[in-house]
């Protein structure tokens, strides 16, 4: 149980927080943990280590981004890509989130900047085939995946992001830019184009050209899918054993293979207890499996495929999750094509049981 004083004192900062007063450095940074681990934690890793995103907690990062670019960042997003726009964030709680994000840096760190100037952004292209393609992509797409080393090349430790993305073009600064490339960024394949014998005046011309990507036509964003929905259910005409024999068939009609099909509650409840009225039954195509983890393994969440048979209030359902709805989850244009295949295909399967 939580101490009464505790309480009161977590009362207090909470009205401080919500009438916008100045709170001490360490009020701000805990409640700026507190968003961290609520909406960052679970790609960029619980101490900023990365994973699915980028690690923020690497120190040539942090003394390369300025607040602005944090800021930024956090407000767009990378549409299209895994990294979504925190709109529903207020100002106080971004900037709790960059001062949580700056006390990652090691003790008595300083920002660098190189100041940008003016660039050739014809010769620039020629630079950029030769020296940043291989990793960034011919047109600035970024590395394919998520960033975690299912879908990216083992060999890569972090996925080189999306120079065409207008997220990135609207956070990042040519001064942020050419800090980058003259710098390099330990940890990641990043090295600093002056050790590789390039001039300033060549980065700058790198900068011009990588700056002309937010005249192009923005990539594909990740919509948000629209469905009927968060799942699809039918009503079978048959009784529950009936329907999963069905089930199983629509399922081996499809090319899945069927993994299992048992009880609900096998394995909660003693053996020969188990609720015979409700089903499971899983299903793979491992083939489709293994694509859809290479463009992002969060689809974890939902494959193999699962659907529920069950008898509710004396009618027989079939169910399973509807994979249009969780696009909102993974802000990924390429991911959204498979989620709308996917509901195509569990929706004819289930409508097969059900006929």
């Amino acid at each position: 149980m939580t101490h009464p004083s505790i309480s009161s004192w977590r009362l207090v900062i909470g009205a401080l927080l919500a009438l916008g007063l100045g709170l001490a450095p360490w009020a701000h940074a805990a409640d700026g943990a507190r968003l961290y681990t609520q909406h960052c934690a679970a790609c960029h890793g619980a101490e900023g280590k990365g994973g699915v995103g980028v690690p923020l907690a690497l120190p040539d990062f942090l003394a390369q981004a300025d607040d602005d670019y944090l800021r930024k960042t956090i407000r767009l997003g990378r549409p299209g890509r895994v990294m979504p726009a925190f709109a529903q964030l207020s100002d106080a709680e971004v900037d709790a989130v960059v001062g949580y994000l700056r006390a990652l840096a090691p003790a008595g760190a300083k920002p660098v900047a190189v100041k940008a100037k003016p660039g050739n952004a014809a010769r620039g292209a020629e630079l950029y085939e030769k020296r940043c393609a291989s990793c960034h992509g011919a047109h600035g797409e970024g590395g394919h995946g998520t960033g975690v080393t299912f879908s990216r090349p083992r060999d890569l430790p972090v996925l080189a992001p999306a120079l065409n993305n207008p997220g990135f073009l609207k956070s990042a600064s040519d001064d942020f830019i050419k800090t980058v490339l003259m710098r390099g960024r330990q940890g990641t394949p990043m090295s600093s184009f002056l050790k590789q014998g390039l001039q300033e005046r060549d980065i700058d011309d790198i900068v011009a050209y990588v700056r002309g990507f937010a005249v192009q036509p923005a990539p594909a964003g990740a919509k948000l899918l629209e469905s009927e929905s968060a799942v699809i259910v039918r009503e079978s005409p048959y009784d529950v054993e009936q329907t999963v024999d069905k089930l199983k068939t629509a399922f081996s009609g499809a090319n899945l293979r069927v993994i299992r099909a048992v009880p609900y509650d096998e394995g909660v409840v003693e053996k020969g207890r188990e609720n015979r009225k409700r089903y499971i039954v899983d299903a793979c195509d491992f083939n489709f499996l293994n694509k859809a983890l290479a463009v992002d393994p969060r689809v974890g969440l939902f494959l193999p495929c699962r659907v529920t048979v069950a008898e509710h209030q004396g009618k027989v359902l079939v169910l399973t999750i509807n994979p249009k709805r969780l696009s909102a989850i993974f802000n990924n244009a390429e991911l959204n094509e498979l989620c709308e295949q996917m509901q195509k295909l569990y929706t004819d399967i289930i409508e097969e049981t059900v006929l």
